[in-house]
């Protein structure tokens, strides 16, 4: 019985109570004070009557004594009261409250994913699994979470994700995975449960460190995930790529047939250029699949569309052709070193390091906490710390900041106190990397987009993401519903905004993907755009 089900059973019963006993009262009074004997069920009909301010029957003749007043008295009294205040103010907002939108405490889902818990990156999980047409419940601990979640129409269950109980009203058994992404320790005991109840249950959790991979793979995970890492080597490459100009990492699709992600600097030969002045197609063969420009995307931009310092190009290409377009997109040398200052030393601005030492580029580390592998001890925000960090001498600041509100503030204070170094900035939520863009950084990359790919990718059977530390999503996935049509014919493209990049057809990958592309049932397409952009493709195909 839940908690307003007792209180209502105990206030009715409590009436009940003070019924029976006015009803003994009121008999014993009659014969003591009046001499008068009456049956039990008589005296019984006097109370109901007080106390329901209904009337008196044929006892008032005898109520001549001062003290069998004072009992009808009360018994009036006692009935006011409890007619008057006790029922508005205890009885009916109990039930006003059984009558309250409760939070879901089951799901009757079935091939699903369970995801544990609720946070902000999970929004880009739940985008990707939708678009894919998988079922899927949260499993969340707080009611107004659920309740909103539930408002939404997003399928989540009140319960606590360590709880058996909790597991089996989330439907365990005939559930397909379960995401844990709680806490790196929380996450323990949330695998052990899972496992427990379903042997064969594919089982995925986030882990921070590489220590807690460990333990999580003990405890029963099938596969661990480590989104701070990719995301910290990824924040990192945009730097190197600069300073050492050189072409290090590209997505390789097959043959001589590349995609890379190339940021435009201000003061490069192709900043301020049109699509066609720049001669990437024409001089050097390259062809640019999209571009994010102030936190825009813009599928395959038209000749006529000027790039802009900081844009974001998506080019595919042979490796010494996305080569010679990296050259262009690098400004000459200013004064000052090719050095790097990375604010934070968690696993993000830790991984950030790792990649910038792997590439042999310099870096200072400024943190608050005075631990190994800090150079100035500081709040990142405080000029003095930035001085002492020489951060106007730098090349990039990286901002591996915990918290999107610092980081903001933190782009924002560069940007007023040193003119030189761009900003790279790691964001929590996708929201915010358009808030930082108009902060000034130059470029910006969500934890949530890199967790919800990564576990997408490995959930989803059907598709595969191939970029999940890109600003691009790209993907490989089959398009039954486009069998026997053209591109032209369907208008995929400008309807979704997301481009067919490749196809692989047998051994064969076809690279020159025009309107007149018919996909064929054996056909696996590598199809690029926004994350938005690419479900809606997939919807539209699957």
């Amino acid at each position: 019985m839940t908690g307003w089900r007792r209180r209502i059973a105990g206030a009715l019963l409590g009436v009940v109570g003070l019924v029976v006993v006015y009803t003994f009262i009121y008999r014993w009074s009659m014969m003591t004070f009046e001499g008068v004997e009456i049956t039990v069920f008589e005296s019984l009909q006097v109370v109901v009557e007080a106390f329901t301010t209904a009337g008196f029957g044929g006892d008032t003749q005898h109520w001549n004594t001062n003290a069998m007043n004072a009992v009808v008295v009360g018994m009036n009294l006692t009935g006011v009261l409890l007619v008057f205040l006790a029922l508005p103010l205890f009885v009916v907002p109990l039930f006003q409250q059984a009558l309250e939108e409760r939070p879901q405490e089951s799901t009757d889902l079935t091939d699903h994913v369970i995801i544990c818990s609720y946070n902000s990156r999970e929004d880009v999980l739940r985008s990707e699994l939708e678009a894919a047409d998988v079922p899927r419940v949260v499993i969340e601990k707080d009611p107004e979470t659920v309740l909103e979640l539930n408002s939404d129409g997003i399928e989540a269950i009140l319960g606590d994700p360590e709880s058996e109980e909790t597991f089996r009203a989330a439907n365990v058994g005939q559930a397909r995975a379960v995401v844990a992404d709680v806490s790196d320790e929380e996450n323990v005991p949330v695998i052990l449960t899972a496992r427990e109840l379903h042997e064969e249950l594919d089982i995925i959790s986030v882990a921070e460190s590489a220590q807690d991979a460990v333990y999580h793979r003990y405890a029963g995970a099938d596969r661990v995930i480590r989104p701070r890492e990719a995301l910290g080597r990824s924040l990192a490459r945009k730097a190197t790529l600069s300073i050492t100009q050189e072409l290090r990492e590209t997505l390789e699709l097959g043959g001589d047939f590349e995609l890379s992600e190339l940021l435009v600097k201000p003061g490069s030969e192709l900043a301020g250029q049109t699509v066609a002045e720049s001669g990437l197609r024409d001089t050097i063969g390259a062809t640019v699949i999209g571009m994010w420009t102030n936190g825009e995307f813009i599928p395959i931009p038209e000749p006529g569309r000027r790039i802009d310092g900081n844009s974001i190009l998506l080019v595919a290409g042979s490796h010494q052709q996305l080569q010679q377009v990296n050259s262009r997109t690098i400004a000459p040398k200013a004064s000052g070193d090719d050095r790097v200052v990375v604010a934070g030393y968690g696993v993000v601005g830790q991984s950030v390091v790792a990649e910038l030492e792997e590439a042999g580029v310099s870096n200072t580390v400024v943190d608050a906490a005075d631990t190994e592998g800090v150079d100035i001890v500081g709040d990142v925000n405080d000029p003095e710390t930035l001085q002492k960090a020489d951060v106007d001498d730098a090349k990039f600041v990286v901002l591996a900041l915990d918290d999107d509100t610092t980081t903001m503030y933190s782009t924002v204070a560069l940007e007023q106190f040193a003119s030189d170094p761009e900003v790279i900035a790691r964001a929590n939520e996708v929201e915010n990397t358009t808030k930082l863009y108009r902060a000034g950084a130059e470029y910006v990359l969500a934890l949530s987009t890199v967790t919800g790919r990564m576990l997408s990718s490995v959930l989803i059977e059907e598709e595969e993401v191939l970029s999940p530390d890109l600003q691009f999503e790209i993907i490989r996935t089959s398009a039954p519903k486009l069998e026997g049509s053209s591109l032209g014919e369907t208008d995929i493209g400008d309807i979704t905004g997301a481009t067919v990049v490749a196809v692989e057809r047998g051994d064969e990958l076809l690279t020159n993907i025009g309107p007149e592309y018919t996909a064929m049932p054996e056909d696996t397409l590598i199809v690029a755009g926004s994350d938005d952009a690419v479900n809606e493709f997939i919807r539209r195909t699957k």
